[in-house]
């Protein structure tokens, strides 16, 4: 029998690689995306991607969009209220477990599934467990491109920011970072690859740095690279 799930997306290449591995895998049924978005600043919670982006992005996937909106400055309370409201629906419509694309952080995989087992759902994690540098490898070699729309300027150069992960992006990295940004290192947007039925349009707008944290602004537009 099919389960019917919902991707955890961030727009990124973890979730893509999840939700890549999820739609070839016949014991689900992918019914949607689930995204955070920040309303203050219409983007993305971390990521800091904006919405019109996403959403454009998924039209591309050829997959609804769920939208779970909280405040700028969020506590984990009104974070879990709005994600707990949003489950109870999708639970009523049948959707039985939501799919991340987490990696190795035992104790975000454990508040991930105690959050969902109180609204009587489960969560699935397709590259657990997963090398990062086999991963990342993986995600080049299948088509996917992704472009670094957030670095933690603390743990790596910020001018890593707006670099298209490639070959020579990760022969770049230096030594200690996660090749896959796991420990929050970096986030990027997936703007073409084999979940996509054409590339997205985007142009590359201002740099922007918010306490340490460097951020690429991308706009909708033409074709990047």
């Amino acid at each position: 029998m099919t389960e019917s799930v919902l991707v955890a997306w961030s727009g990124g290449k973890d979730s893509a690689m999840a939700l890549y591995r999820v739609q070839r895998d016949p014991r689900f049924q992918v019914l949607g995306l689930l995204t955070t978005v920040t309303a203050d600043y219409d983007r993305v919670t971390m990521h800091g991607v904006r919405r019109t982006l996403l959403e454009q992005q998924a039209r591309h996937l050829r997959l609804p969009l769920h939208q779970v909106t909280i405040s700028r400055d969020a506590s984990n309370d009104e974070y879990e209220a709005a994600m707990e409201a949003a489950m109870a629906r999708f639970h009523k419509r049948g959707v039985t477990s939501v799919v991340f694309g987490d990696i190795h952080l035992e104790d975000v995989r454990r508040y991930r599934e105690e959050n969902l087992a109180r609204a009587g759902m489960k969560a699935v994690f397709p590259i657990w467990g997963e090398e990062t540098q086999a991963l990342v490898r993986s995600f080049i070699e299948l088509g996917f491109r992704a472009i670094v729309t957030c670095v933690d300027s603390k743990v790596l150069d910020g001018a890593f920011c707006g670099r298209v992960i490639d070959d020579r992006f990760l022969s770049e990295l230096p030594t200690g970072i996660d090749p896959c940004g796991e420990n929050g290192e970096y986030h990027s947007f997936v703007f073409d690859g084999p979940v996509l039925d054409s590339p997205v349009p985007y142009t590359r707008g201002e740099t922007v740095i918010r306490d340490a944290l460097v951020f690429l602004d991308l706009l909708t537009g033409e074709a990047g690279p």
